[in-house]
């Protein structure tokens, strides 16, 4: 693991003292140049919230996909955050994770059966506390103007991959499609002919980026052909492990020597899932090393430094707040120009 001089370490505890050593005051544009040019940033580890930046400590702190957590991620400093993306029963873009309002607001029933107006009326709630928050479920267009030259945003969508064309059409019309990933599963040359077809559709300036599953993906000459293929900036790797699994110690099929060499070719990031997923083992996509290992059993040199020294620049999580400041403290991020 990389070593830290003391020198390092107390550079690191001023800086945070003064103003953190991430994306807190910068300008977007530093956020995107770090992004669109991962062979230039590979000593910084970027973060990503999981639904906008719900969680903390193991705990909901704020309704999920909300604007009070996009906020809250946007003050923590750290440079992008995942939504989840639906549509209404008469046609408009959400921000929901799930196809049912049950979990996650006051109302019951299905997404899809309830217009806009309707689902005006639903209250957000922070999952396990029953607590109803004063906020409605926000449109996609409402999340990207609270983003807007803030922040970057990584649609989850929950719809068809030929309904990306729309989502990216509204960040267009706010003039922030490079402020936006969109992502998409591959595992075969036929899906990346699909996906090849819908970015044609799509148009210049937003990010994609390929899901890419170590059950499916074995080789690093399809993680080039789906990343490098699709000029993407970064890739989305699942590293599973199912019960009774022992966790990843190094390598793999999705982070050898040649995985790394592909990423280097084609300047893309290496990109994994700290998050957890209910009734699941622990970092179930991140091969055992998630946030219950880093934040509740209090190894976050297992999880986010594992991580960072198998070569991953980005890390998806529930608990950005914890991953910031160790990947900080430790060395791992590069303190962001906060004069302009």
């Amino acid at each position: 693991m990389r070593n830290v001089t003391l020198g390092a370490a107390l550079l690191a505890f001023l800086g945070q003292a003064v103003a953190p050593v991430s994306a807190q005051g910068s300008d977007i544009a530093q956020i995107i140049e770090r992004f669109e040019n991962a062979n230039q940033w590979r000593d910084h580890v970027m973060i990503v919230a999981h639904r906008a930046g719900w969680k903390q400590g193991g705990l909901v702190r704020r309704a999920e996909n909300s604007l009070a957590a996009i906020h809250h991620s946007i003050d923590l400093g750290i440079e992008m955050v995942e939504v989840d993306v639906r549509r209404t029963g008469d046609g408009a873009l959400i921000i929901m994770h799930d196809s049912w309002l049950d979990r996650t607001t006051t109302c019951k029933g299905e997404v899809i059966k309830y217009s806009l107006e309707q689902i005006r009326s639903c209250r957000l709630v922070i999952e396990g506390s029953g607590v109803a928050t004063d906020e409605t479920v926000p449109t996609f267009r409402e999340m990207l103007e609270a983003a807007r030259g803030r922040i970057m945003v990584n649609v989850d969508n929950k719809l068809d991959v030929h309904d990306l064309p729309e989502i990216v059409a509204v960040a267009r019309d706010l003039g922030m499609e490079r402020q936006v990933v969109i992502k998409q599963n591959l595992w075969s040359s036929a899906k990346i002919a699909e996906m090849k077809m819908v970015m044609s559709k799509v148009g210049e300036g937003a990010h994609f980026m390929p899901i890419l599953a170590d059950d499916a993906v074995k080789e690093a000459r399809f993680m080039e052909a789906a990343s490098s293929g699709l000029s993407a900036d970064a890739a989305e790797l699942i590293v599973w492990r199912g019960d009774g699994q022992e966790m990843v110690r190094a390598n793999g099929a999705l982070f050898n020597a040649r995985a790394r060499a592909a990423a280097v070719r084609g300047d893309w990031h290496l990109w994994v899932n700290t998050f957890s997923i209910v009734n699941k083992p622990g970092g179930m996509l991140a091969g055992g090393r998630g946030d219950e290992l880093a934040v509740l059993a209090s190894f976050p040199e297992e999880t986010y430094g594992f991580w960072a020294e198998q070569g991953v620049t980005m890390i998806q999580t529930d608990e950005p707040e914890a991953a910031l400041d160790w990947l900080t403290v430790n060395g791992y991020r590069v303190p962001y120009d906060l004069t302009n």
